[in-house]
């Protein structure tokens, strides 16, 4: 977790753009030279979910390795929304293939590790 008297230094190193996936926004931002995904906006493409911090929330508790190691994968970053800059859960490119792993969704199977394995699907996010 990063902690307050880094998000000063955060707010420097970030840039936030919006990519579109399947006709919706997931919002991301650089953070350190590295793209950073927004999980809400990645599980809401996948899922179609009407409540994504429910459906997180199960997700965790369904897949256990994730829910032990969620603060190491998720990473709350300054990121630009229509209320003003907010914190919210980031995960980067390896942290978001892994929570990816874990939604049981057709529109996921593009991203399963067969799938990758020689595709460029890395840039379909």
């Amino acid at each position: 977790m990063i902690s307050k008297s880094n998000t000063y230094k955060m707010k420097e190193e970030t840039t936030n753009k919006i990519a579109i996936f399947r006709g919706q926004k997931v919002r991301r931002t650089i953070w350190k030279n590295e793209w950073w995904f927004v999980v809400n906006d990645v599980v809401i493409v996948l899922t179609d979910t009407p409540n994504v911090k429910d459906y997180i929330r199960k997700m965790r508790i369904r897949d256990k390795e994730i829910g032990k190691g969620w603060g190491q994968i998720v990473t709350p970053l300054p990121v630009r929304t229509e209320g003003g800059t907010q914190e919210l859960n980031c995960a980067n490119t390896e942290g978001i293939f892994r929570i990816i792993q874990s939604i049981p969704s057709p529109k996921a199977e593009p991203f399963s590790p067969l799938s990758l394995r020689g595709s460029r699907a890395t840039e379909a996010i």
